[in-house]
């Protein structure tokens, strides 16, 4: 029997205007599904234009101009729905997705749809769960004393993926997918008879732990740093209070 590594796995990833899930806007995005190692992946892609301005800070990170984006990207609205269309269509197909700091990337799209469509990205997902595999949440805790940053370039580095075209959203996505595949492999013996079912309930208990040392070391350091320790997505302000 194939494991879940060596199966179907689509990834997601976005460019933003910022850092800040509950005020900065996707500005590009791409859903990238592949079968098997090695076989040709299927991607998705959108430009936004979202309707304000663009950090010149995040221009520099992933090149797109707020002229480029005015003249090439579409309103919000629709790409919103598509890309919780094209996600929910892979949750449908029993694809993991494959989403690198997932509490980023799935919270940013769910204020994103709250703004531009009234919805959540929940309610895209109530007929059939998403199984998320999120590649910094397994690499610490698989591996939780190696030292150095783990970034997806880190990531990629560490695990010998190819990263061409950081900060594209496409090639982030693929990046990220490849080394879930390469942890996989790497840790066999400890992930090959968990499902990903099973595995998105561990993750979130991970997640929660990685938040609490992280927590402890700004304590530590005097950061007034509030670490979220939510996973794979961050319950909405209202809700949250």
């Amino acid at each position: 029997m194939t494991c879940w590594y060596e199966g179907p796995l689509a990834a997601f990833d976005t460019e933003t205007t910022g850092v800040d899930v509950e005020t900065d806007r996707i500005v590009s995005a791409a859903v990238v599904v592949q079968d098997a190692p090695g076989c040709r992946p299927r991607v998705t892609r959108w430009l936004v234009n979202p309707g304000v301005p663009v950090p010149a800070a995040a221009t520099e990170v992933h090149g797109l101009t707020d002229d480029h984006l005015q003249r090439n990207g579409r309103w919000p609205a629709p790409v919103m729905q598509e890309i919780a269309e094209a996600l929910a269509e892979q949750a449908a197909a029993g694809r993991p997705l494959v989403v690198m700091n997932a509490p980023f990337d799935l919270t940013l799209l769910d204020r994103e749809l709250r703004r531009h469509r009234a919805s959540s990205l929940d309610r895209w997902l109530e007929a059939t769960p998403l199984h998320v595999l999120d590649p910094r949440v397994l690499d610490k805790h698989l591996d939780r004393y190696r030292k150095g940053r783990r970034t997806l370039t880190d990531l990629c580095a560490h695990y010998d993926v190819e990263l061409e075209g950081a900060h594209d959203a496409g090639a982030d996505a693929l990046a990220a997918l490849n080394v879930v595949r390469a942890v996989g492999r790497r840790f066999a013996a400890r992930l090959e008879r968990l499902s990903p079912a099973e595995l998105q309930t561990l993750q979130a208990v991970w997640h929660a732990a990685q938040a609490r040392g992280l927590q402890a070391w700004f304590a530590r350091s005097g950061t007034f740093e509030v670490v979220d320790p939510a996973w794979p997505l961050r319950p909405d302000l209202p809700a949250a209070a």
